[in-house]
């Protein structure tokens, strides 16, 4: 198996560099959200480290570590140049009890950093092709490359395991083939039968099911080791509407009589010592929460049975309410950080006539 990591030869030596040309209001804002998204994965990830015992599993993680650990100082050395305000985000100090007792299952941990290296995948493409400063679009591409090797690294070493979910089965195409009538979209009629999945269709909810999957376990470990009720009940309904998004999506699976692998086991321990920030654990699940949604985007322009693409539209607006509702309380908190933005040239001449 993998051996301890170097970070100098897997992490890039492109740095965010001192340039003349000033950063766009795309660039500042995938810089903004990277040093938010990386500090909460440093606080995350650390007290994963004091905890995991797996020695094939452990070195994935430090990796892990050590990526976001990286991006953050070279993000902080711009923002130093660049004058730029640094959010307040997250910090182990203020944000993690490191005393708290072990949370996560090792193949919680190893399936947790596969999951999030496929968000960070997502996201580094599109602030890649926003990005216009060089500097800027060399560091998004390394870091793009270091995320896709940690995705590979973490996929091997749970086929290793044998506890990574597999895609269900299909047969080969043999013969390609037209679609020859409107009845291909069609899903939405009782009195026929809805014609077979088909393998697109199919990839985007098993996928949907993986990435709920992993919800349901993050908001039962946030909601028992917060000593908010408020935050508990959030997250509860989380868990709640992930098992519902699972029921929907497999069932569909099942009714085309396409078989779904069993989920390996990510289980959570019984303990309900605070251990992670109310703030750092709000935060997470807006994460998951725009993730999700963009992954019911994207199925919904992908599938062509009309009544998939009806379904994850409902879900959609199920999920963009839950996500509200968590921006709500983050508001009355004081825990939701405004971007960056242009000045409000009514409020400045306001503010100006008052003195």
């Amino acid at each position: 198996m993998y051996s301890a990591f170097d970070i100098k030869s897997y992490v890039g030596v492109n740095k965010l560099s001192e340039q003349k040309i000033p950063l766009t209001s795309a660039e500042i804002g995938c810089l903004w959200t990277s040093f938010n998204d990386d500090s909460m994965s440093i606080c995350v990830l650390e007290f994963m480290l004091k905890h995991l015992q797996d020695t094939d599993i452990k070195p994935a993680v430090q990796y892990a570590y050590d990526i976001s650990s990286y991006h953050l100082d070279q993000i902080t050395n711009t923002f130093k140049q660049e004058k730029f305000a640094f959010p307040y985000a997250f910090s182990a100090a203020e944000d993690v009890n490191m005393e708290a007792p072990w949370l996560f299952s090792d193949l919680f941990c190893l399936s947790y950093v596969n999951h999030m290296s496929k968000v960070g995948m997502l996201k580094y493409s599109g602030f890649i092709t926003m990005s216009k400063r060089k500097d800027v679009r060399d560091f998004y591409t390394q870091a793009l490359s270091e995320t896709s090797t940690l995705y590979n690294q973490t996929t091997d070493i749970a086929l290793s395991k044998g506890i990574h979910p597999t895609h269900p089965y299909i047969d080969v195409p043999k013969e390609a083939d037209y679609v020859d009538s409107k009845k291909y979209y069609s899903g939405l009629n009782p009195f026929s039968k809805d014609r077979p999945l088909n393998a697109v269709e199919i990839s985007h909810l098993y996928y949907n099911i993986l990435t709920n999957s992993i919800g349901v376990k993050l908001c039962l470990s946030f909601a028992q080791t917060s000593p908010s009720k408020e935050i508990q009940d959030y997250m509860l309904r989380g868990k709640d509407i992930s098992n519902k998004h699972i029921q929907i999506f497999t069932s569909t699976l099942l009714e085309g009589e396409v078989p779904t692998t069993r989920l390996p086991d990510l289980s959570v321990s019984d303990s309900t010592t605070p251990t992670f920030s109310d703030k750092l654990m709000m935060f997470h699940m807006t994460l998951l929460s725009a993730a999700g949604l963009s992954n019911y985007t994207t199925a919904a322009a992908a599938s062509q049975r009309n009544d998939l693409t009806l379904n994850y539209e409902r879900l959609s607006l199920e999920s963009a309410q839950f996500a509200k509702s968590g921006a709500d309380i983050m508001i009355k908190h004081h825990w939701l950080e405004q971007p960056p933005g242009t000045k409000d040239k009514e409020h400045l001449v306001r503010k100006k006539d008052k003195y």
